[in-house]
């Protein structure tokens, strides 16, 4: 089994900052790609950035220049700083991870985090 933990949303005020992490456990050996997704009530799960496990990032565009995505290998865990916070970046946040070797012989396609609230107020 493995397991995504996320931690850091909350509420802040436009133009504000906020950091999250998602801390990625069960015997892991390496995982590929992680990723931040996000939510907004009523609309679809959409991409915010992704890493992988070389160091590659990729943003969504709007969230590019404010949000800085990375990760620790060894930690095997994922971070999402978000600076300069617009109200439309109210979401549930979605960690991700994909292509997980767990232990020997263990192997799962993708795994979700339980999602952590980011409001921003204007």
């Amino acid at each position: 089994q493995v397991q995504l933990v996320e931690s850091g949303g909350g509420l802040v005020q436009a133009g504000g900052s906020l950091g999250l992490s998602c801390a990625a456990s069960g015997s892991i050996f390496s995982i590929t790609t992680m990723g931040w997704y996000r939510q907004a009530p009523g609309k679809q799960r959409d991409l915010v950035a992704r890493i992988s496990n070389g160091g590659s990032t990729m943003y969504a565009d709007s969230v590019k220049g404010r949000f800085t995505i990375s990760r620790d290998n060894a930690k095997n865990t994922v971070y999402l700083q978000m600076n300069s916070l617009k109200p439309e970046d109210t979401a549930v946040y979605y960690c991700r991870a994909e292509d997980i070797r767990q232990g020997k012989s263990g192997w799962f396609s993708d795994a979700w985090g339980q999602g952590t609230q980011v409001t921003v107020s204007s």
